[in-house]
This record gives structure tokens, C-alpha cells and sequence, in this order.
């Protein structure tokens, strides 16, 4: 095995209101670029099975992995990261919770001057952002039809997931890198460059919406091959 194709196995996560298939886009470009990927689909019911979703499919990998999440996905590899496998940790636009953190307790508080995010009130147990507004704050460098489709195919996101706590972050013993997207109108740039420097990540920052990962696929794609490139050196 020569040396640059170490950690060559890419998992991405995706976050709340989506599935996986918004990283067809990144995808596609590591999968030319010669990177083995696996997406997870996360249920986003629970913190804690959204874990062991993510370490199945991490599991079933051979070799090291560099473990990706977007926005809620961060919470996700912030604890399942904690892998033997897992290299790195790349972070797009994601919450990365310290111990006894969660989503919940990472957004209580947002600075006076931050947007709110449409989420609308709990049904069952489920969080949806309000449709004609998806747009506007999740995916607002999307095109308006992918961006429509997005808006009316979203994914209940479960009150137990934001609720769920970190137990052991691995970004405490493992290398990350972080995507700060500046437009973000989700998650504060504020708070990105927080979490971001807390963690120790190198970051990389972006124009763009929440929904990077589907509007500027080749932006997300370079952070996490720049990630592989450097895990390669503590993988094993």
C-alpha cells in the first residue's frame, strides 16, 4: 500500500431534516478522486442510535477511516469518532459538542443578533422547519428547485437527538478540521469559530449557505482531502 492512500476511506454523516443522499455531490468527486465512501443514513430519532448507526457502517470499513459530519451530523462524530478506525474528523458546518454538551444546550443561548432558524413546534416528538422558509435559512445558494425538494422531502428530527450528550468527545484525541461556512443562517459563524477553536481543528472558511455540502460540493470535498492527506500520518 503506498503511503498517500492510508486513510483513504471517507464516512460522511448528514444532519437533521435531510438523508444522505445530499452527499451525492461530494461523493461523486472522492469517488473519481480515487477514495472509497460510504454514506450513512442516519434515522435522527436519538443521539445514541444515530452513534451506532454511524459506528456500523464505520466498522464494515477496512482500513482508517476520516469520519465527516454536517451540522447535527458533528454531534454524531464528535462521539462516534471515538473509533479505533477513525482517523480524523472533518467537520462542515457542524456542531462539535464538548462532554456533557449537546445540540440543546449548544443553542440555548444565541447571541441577540443571530437568525433564528424556522423550527417550527414539536409534533410528536418531531422537529420540521417551516417550508417556506427552508430556503431562505438552510439552503440559500442552492438552486430553488433542488432547494424546493429539500423543503418538502425533509426527515422528522427527533427532540431526543438535539437532547442527546456527549460522553467522551473525540476531538479531544483525535486530529479535525472544520468548514466555517460564513452565510450560514442555521448555525452562527460566531459559534462555528467557537466550537471550531475549542476543538483544536484546522478550519478552512467558505461563502455559502447551511447546505454547503450540496451547493459547493467541491468546497467540501478538498477540506476532507486535505484531512485524509494529513491523517495518513496517525492512522496507524
Amino acid at each position: 500500500m503506498t503511503e498517500n492512500v492510508v486513510a483513504k476511506t471517507v464516512v460522511l454523516v448528514h444532519g437533521g431534516f435531510v438523508d444522505g443522499s445530499g452527499w451525492e455531490g461530494v461523493y461523486n468527486i472522492l469517488r473519481k478522486d480515487g477514495y472509497t465512501v460510504a454514506v450513512v443514513q442516519n434515522p435522527t430519532i436519538s443521539l445514541a442510535d444515530d452513534v451506532a448507526v454511524t459506528k456500523r457502517v464505520i466498522d464494515a470499513q477496512t482500513g482508517p477511516v476520516v469520519l465527516v459530519g454536517h451540522s447535527y451530523g458533528g454531534a454524531v462524530i464528535t462521539e462516534a469518532g471515538n473509533d479505533p478506525k477513525v482517523a480524523g474528523l472533518v467537520y462542515i458546518t457542524a456542531f462539535a459538542p464538548d462532554k456533557g454538551e449537546s445540540v440543546n444546550s449548544l443553542i440555548k443561548d444565541p447571541p441577540p443578533d443571530a437568525p433564528v432558524p424556522p423550527i417550527l413546534p414539536p409534533q410528536d416528538g418531531y422537529l420540521f422547519l417551516d417550508k417556506t422558509k427552508f430556503a431562505a435559512s438552510f439552503a440559500a445558494d442552492v438552486e430553488p428547485e433542488k432547494a424546493a425538494f429539500m423543503a418538502d422531502s425533509q426527515v422528522p428530527w427527533g427532540v431526543e437527538a438535539l437532547a442527546g450528550t456527549i460522553s467522551e468527545p473525540a476531538w479531544k484525541t483525535k486530529p479535525s478540521w472544520y468548514l466555517l461556512v460564513t452565510e450560514d443562517k442555521m448555525i452562527p459563524p460566531p459559534a462555528q469559530r467557537f466550537m471550531s477553536q475549542r476543538a483544536g481543528a484546522t478550519v478552512d472558511e467558505v461563502a455559502g449557505s447551511h447546505a454547503i455540502y450540496v451547493s459547493q460540493p467541491s468546497a467540501v470535498a478538498a477540506i476532507i482531502k486535505k484531512a485524509a492527506s494529513a491523517a495518513k500520518a496517525v492512522a496507524n
